[in-house]
């Protein structure tokens, strides 16, 4: 499973682009020492693995400590001060647009972030979702 963080790309007016909206695609795994040697590796050395149950503390921790910092670095100087979405489909597992923990991270960074999920019956995400498979299967 993996988070992805996406924006729309900036350009000047020349039309010449100055933030692709790329912000980051981060999994979730573990780094587990392996228990047991084997021909391609000794015990011991790090293996990564899924994290086969993600809830919403594991998505809150990364928000924070991986999405929150990406938009920070990444986002353009000359939309600091503007207001900036996280849009997130309405599975129960997302947290709630009035978190505390996430209101308090938000307070902390320099940017105006505000959390909100998607409407109902909405395409908003569908068409993110089919972009985003069909960019994988013609890799």
């Amino acid at each position: 499973m993996f988070l992805i963080a996406i924006a729309r790309p900036r350009f000047d007016s020349d039309g010449n682009e100055v933030f692709s909206g790329n912000i980051g695609i981060f999994p979730f795994v573990t780094d587990e020492p392996a228990k047991r040697s084997s021909v391609n590796r000794r015990a011991g050395t790090l293996e990564t693995s899924p994290i086969t149950s993600v809830g919403r503390d594991m998505r809150r921790i990364s928000l924070f400590s991986k999405v929150l910092p990406a938009i920070m670095l990444k986002w353009p100087l000359n939309d600091m001060n503007k207001l900036i979405y996280i849009q997130q489909d309405n599975a129960k597992v997302h947290i709630h647009p009035n978190d505390e923990k996430f209101r308090l991270a938000v307070s902390q960074s320099s940017l105006n972030i505000q959390l909100f999920c998607q409407p109902p019956n909405s395409s908003d995400l569908n068409v993110l979702d089919l972009g985003f498979f069909s960019a994988i299967q013609t890799l």
